[in-house]
Order: C-alpha cells, then sequence, then structure tokens
C-alpha cells in the first residue's frame, strides 16, 4: 500500500525579499486575526510592512533566511526512511514555500492508496494544526486527490517526542556551573488569552507536555515552570512570560535552563530569540548560567514516535493522537481530535 505523509510546519522566509510577503500570508490567515477579509488583509499587509525592518533585523543573525526548511526536510527524509519504500513524505508550509498546493501535487504524481497528515506541532491549537488542515482540504481538491485521509491531530504526550525532548535537556543539564541552582524553564510560543477562552485546547496540550516531561526527567524535587515566548500586540497573553520567568530567576539567583517544547526544529524563536536576546536578558537580569535545551529536530526518537504514529494512523483509520481519543478536557470547544 502505498502511503503520502504530509508534514505541517508554518515555514520561513528564504530570503530579505521573502520577509515581508511571509508576515502578510502569516497575518492574512483567518485563524490569526479572526476579522472580515475585507478588513484582515489590508490590515495584513500594514502589520507587515510595519514589521518586516524589525524581522529583517532578527534573519540577518541567521544569514538573511530561516532555517526552517532545511530542518523539516530532514524530518521528512528521517520519516520516510523509518515507514519504509512505500512511503512518500512531502512538506507543506502554511506562510511560505512550499505551500500545500506543491505537496498536493506531488503526492497526485505519487498516487498514494493512503494520506496521513501529520503537524509538526505536537500541540494543536486552531492558530496552527487546525490553520494547516483546512488549507490542506483546499489543496487537495484542487489537485483532485481522492485516497482516504487520517488526521494525527496531536500528541503533546508521545514517548518518542517526550524521550528526545528530555535527552535535550539532560544535555543541556549536563556539567553545572560549581554553586549554580538552577530552575528549568520549560516555554512554549505564546497566546492571546482570548484565543483559549474561546476554546482553543494549546494551553491544555502545553502543560500535558510539561508534566510528562518532568516525569520522564525523573529529576529529584526539580525547580520548573511552564512560561511562553513570542507575545506580540497588545492583547493579553498566556502567562508566565518566557523573558518575566528569567527575570524572576535573576532575582531568585537561579541558573537558567530554557527548553522549547512546543518547536521541534530550530528557527528564529529559537535561534534569536531563546539564544541571542533572552540570554542578554538573562546577564542583565543577573541570571549567573543560562542554558538552552535543543529541538527534538531529527532525533532518532522523535522520529520514531512520528512513525509509530503514522503506523496508528493507517491501522485505526481514524482522527489519532497520542491514546486514541479525545484527551481535551470539554472546555476545549476547538479540540482537534474528531471520528473520521
Amino acid at each position: 500500500m502505498k502511503t503520502g505523509i504530509v508534514l505541517f510546519n508554518l515555514g520561513g522566509p528564504d530570503g530579505p525579499e521573502a520577509v515581508e510577503p511571509f508576515l502578510r500570508n502569516l497575518f492574512s490567515d483567518p485563524a490569526i486575526i479572526s476579522l472580515p477579509g475585507i478588513v484582515r488583509l489590508p490590515l495584513a499587509r500594514l502589520i507587515a510592512r510595519r514589521r518586516a525592518p524589525f524581522a529583517r533585523a532578527i534573519y540577518d543573525h541567521m544569514g538573511g533566511r530561516s532555517p526552517i526548511l532545511e530542518e523539516t526536510q530532514a524530518q521528512a527524509r528521517a520519516l520516510e526512511a523509518a515507514l519504509g519504500p512505500d512511503a512518500k513524505v512531502v512538506v507543506a508550509m502554511r506562510c511560505w514555500h512550499p505551500f500545500s498546493d506543491g505537496a498536493a501535487e506531488a503526492l497526485r504524481r505519487f498516487a498514494p492508496d493512503r494520506i496521513v497528515l501529520l503537524p509538526l506541532y505536537p500541540q494543536f491549537s486552531t492558530t496552527t494544526s487546525a490553520s494547516s488542515f483546512l488549507d490542506w482540504e483546499r489543496a487537495a481538491r484542487k489537485a483532485g486527490l481522492t485516497a482516504r485521509t487520517t488526521r494525527i491531530c496531536c500528541y503533546p504526550s508521545n514517548g518518542g517526542f517526550i524521550a528526545a525532548a528530555a535527552a535535550k535537556i539532560r544535555a543541556a543539564m549536563e556539567n553545572p556551573a560549581p554553586g549554580v541552582s538552577y530552575r528549568l524553564l520549560l516555554s512554549a510560543h505564546g497566546l492571546p488569552k482570548r484565543t483559549i477562552e474561546k476554546g482553543d485546547p494549546y494551553q491544555f496540550q502545553v502543560e500535558q507536555t510539561a508534566k510528562s516531561l518532568v516525569d520522564a526527567l525523573g529529576i529529584r524535587d526539580l525547580d520548573w515552570n511552564v512560561c511562553y515566548q513570542s507575545r506580540v500586540g497588545p492583547l493579553k497573553w498566556l502567562e508566565p512570560s518566557t523573558d518575566g520567568e528569567i527575570r524572576r530567576a535573576g532575582q531568585d539567583g537561579k541558573g537558567v535552563v530554557v527548553a522549547p517544547i512546543a518547536f521541534v526544529s530550530e528557527h528564529s524563536e529559537t535561534l534569536v530569540e531563546l539564544d541571542i536576546e533572552y540570554r542578554k536578558l538573562a546577564r542583565e537580569a543577573g541570571v549567573p548560567d543560562y542554558r538552552r535545551a535543543g529541538t527534538v529536530s531529527a532525533d532518532p526518537a522523535f522520529i520514531d514516535g512520528l512513525s509509530n504514529l503514522v503506523r496508528k494512523a493507517l491501522a485505526d483509520g481514524v482522527c489519532v493522537n497520542d491514546n486514541g481519543g479525545r484527551i481535551c478536557p470539554s472546555a476545549s470547544k476547538f479540540c482537534g481530535y474528531r471520528e473520521e
């Protein structure tokens, strides 16, 4: 049986000239700005134009471009190798090339018997996975894809994902500085609080990931906290903020180990925000030692976890997550799990 697997990610600009159109695509998404198109699209152009110079300065730290495509392609190659010769893994980015249309056309040529949709977002959100699924449906119809399709909605506590992330944290904690006591900050991308209040399950699932990681680490009396980074705009966002927690650690005389738990590949929010901006903040806040755990990227344990999810999707033929049923609380109106 030929199987097509679609890896979804956000994408990133591949050069300075791509920064503004990337931002325009991001803020044009109704999942990000929930206004009518007649208002949203001009607003997206305005925001992109105003934010582009600041964003270009961020990407200058990475040679003018995001490495997220290469990271995602490496994950795709590793997953394809794990699944065997009858599998084809394609990449579909939401805000920059390669888009869902190209991925759908590649699968049309491959002519799979089954298709599995796999977001590289462990925690489900209407702003990420749901938006990618919706865009895929449009692209698949356009390409004339009719193969039976199964969604992997989320995997916040997947064994392979947790094992890989825990290993990265342990590596970052090695050889502690003499006399320094550390606090582990499990940092996820933030969302406006009103998004969660409307029924988005993201915060709940981030907390599930954090609990699973702490259990996997098994460190007695571990000092840890969940926090949220990358706040944009005037709305009230999820708290505590990562920058606020770094300042608090400085006040407490604690060293910091920051671990990204919602990103599975390196990009601007790890390589610049965490590695450069927050490191500078930590120094200014008096943090005695600042460390950052790497993302899981193409770690074999993570790829093994993803391949197991794909096999489960093919065997069960329903929407798949960590435990085979709904994991979100009843208040999460937009839970990504659904029966097929």
